[in-house]
């Protein structure tokens, strides 16, 4: 597992010495206590040019991702909610990094689908969403790469060592934002 949010950490990096010294707008869905995207920005001196906005359902981690996130240069908001509601993210999109973190290995594939359908509307122009899943069969990351392709997203990276189950994937938005559709559900948590 930390080798899995070390990966992450490492895709938040990659994306933030691209962008600099740009601000950048993040969102990051079913964030849990925050640690990917509040553990890299805790060692950046380029924090404060970052704005962005963590959804997690559970009042305890929101509460020690909050806790986190105030003593960070970052401009950051921590809103308990059901990440898989789009109104939740008007104020938020279109974002330049989205990730998707411990999302895709708790919903159906068939709600998957539907989310990387839905990038699209938190998007800005060349984001780039970075998520996680299991390869546990049955291994669904070659549907989920190619789900994202035909999303309009390009492939950045796809971390998936051998001797292990977890995958770190990074997309990169080529296509055209959709405007949000606040009254939408993208998924719901099976597991």
């Amino acid at each position: 597992m930390n080798d899995r949010l070390d990966s992450v950490r490492q895709s938040i990096h990659h994306f933030l010495d691209r962008t600099r010294p740009a601000p950048v707008r993040i969102i990051s869905a079913c964030a849990g206590d925050g640690r990917d995207l509040l553990g890299a920005l805790a060692i950046r001196d380029d924090a404060g040019r970052v704005t962005g906005l963590l959804v997690e359902y559970d009042v305890t981690l929101a509460a020690r991702a909050r806790a986190t996130a105030d003593g960070l240069a970052a401009h950051l908001t921590v809103t308990c909610a059901d990440a898989a509601d789009a109104a939740i993210y008007a104020d938020a999109a279109p974002a330049d990094l989205v990730l998707m973190c411990g999302v895709f290995g708790n919903i159906s594939d068939r709600d998957i689908k539907r989310t990387i359908e839905a990038l699209p509307q938190l998007c800005a122009t060349d984001a780039q969403v970075v998520w996680t899943r299991h390869r546990a069969e049955p291994d669904v990351t070659p549907r989920v790469r190619k789900w994202f392709l035909e999303a309009g997203f390009e492939e950045i990276s796809f971390v998936a060592p051998d001797g292990d189950t977890w995958s770190v994937g990074t997309h990169r938005f080529a296509g055209e934002r959709q405007p949000l559709e606040p009254a939408d559900h993208w998924f719901t948590f099976v597991r």
